[in-house]
């Protein structure tokens, strides 16, 4: 997983309330275990209109959207994270989020922030025509008109998402202790190792 410092740029002024997974990536795009390719799927529906901000030009690489409360709800589908990566998002803005949706975005390395619904109209309104920045560290959300939006975030995620550590990572940062462990119990229990590369 990548670090996630700063997320600047464009942002999609989506806006829509009650975004489920199911819009984020339809059901017939789940026949794959591969993350790639999914992003072509992504908003399927809201792609159908020629007209939609997806498809726009002006937003193309957009690395954030703004989006309405409670997004991501729905299905626990994980390929709603990865279509989402799979455009090119990198952070979700929104008044509120599923909470497992949410969880699946942290896993993946997508920053999801909450802010109040006035603080989310706002930046509705700025990403029509300039970027916003987000500055993980400082917890903060900024534009060029000196907008300044503070966000809370629970410091465990805070720390995976700067370090760009997922559960592999998390697990690997222990390597000494679990090597220790195995080599402590193969000395104590030889018969449980036996076959292992503990044992070898």
């Amino acid at each position: 997983m990548e670090p996630v410092r700063e997320v600047e740029g464009r942002a999609y002024p989506f806006g829509r309330k009650n975004v489920d997974t199911d819009l984020i990536i339809p059901a017939r795009w789940l026949k794959t275990i591969s993350r790639e390719g999914l992003g072509e799927g992504a908003f399927e529906a809201v792609r159908e209109d020629k007209d939609n901000i997806f498809d726009n030009p002006e937003f193309a690489g957009a690395p954030i959207i703004v989006a309405g409360d409670n997004f991501g709800c729905g299905s626990s589908r994980e390929h709603a994270a990865w279509a989402l990566l799979d455009m090119g998002v990198k952070a979700v803005i929104a008044p509120s989020f599923s909470d497992i949706f949410s969880g699946n975005a942290f896993k993946n390395g997508i920053l999801t922030v909450s802010l109040p619904q006035e603080q989310v109209d706002r930046l509705l309104e700025v990403a029509q025509t300039d970027p916003i920045s987000i500055d993980l560290e400082n917890q903060v959300v900024t534009t060029p008109f000196q907008d300044r939006f503070s966000f809370d975030i629970d410091p465990f995620r805070k720390h995976c998402l700067l370090e760009g550590l997922d559960e592999v990572g998390l697990t690997l940062a222990q390597n000494d202790t679990i090597r220790k462990y195995e080599d402590r119990l193969a000395a104590q229990k030889p018969w449980l190792a036996r076959g292992t590369s503990v044992a070898a």
